[in-house]
């Protein structure tokens, strides 16, 4: 099998592709958060009082649940790989924290 060796002008242009789409999918979990948090209920609901939003222009959805007195973020998962991974986070005592 031979090796593939990258020129080293595409190599930088895929370190900023890397950078470029970064940016932009922190801007839209930023964005989807800020909607979640003004519109906590407008969420897809999901088993177990919890519900997703959609990462606009990204294959992630935010998995959270409303509680009294904070939105718990359970996770950004992507839309087709390992669904429901992220209930083993779902148990409140286990929040590491608030952002």
């Amino acid at each position: 099998m031979k090796e593939a060796i990258f020129h080293p002008e595409a190599r930088a242009e895929m370190r900023e592709s890397f950078e470029f789409y970064e940016a932009r999918l922190d801007g839209a979990v930023e964005q989807a958060t800020e909607r979640i948090v003004v519109h906590r209920e407008a969420g897809t609901p999901l088993a177990g009082e919890f519900r997703k939003r959609i990462v606009q222009g990204f294959p992630f959805n935010i998995i959270y649940r409303v509680w009294e007195d904070y939105i718990y973020l359970v996770a950004v998962a992507h839309q087709h790989r390992r669904p429901g991974y992220w209930r083993e986070r779902a148990d409140r005592r286990k929040s590491g924290g608030r952002r």
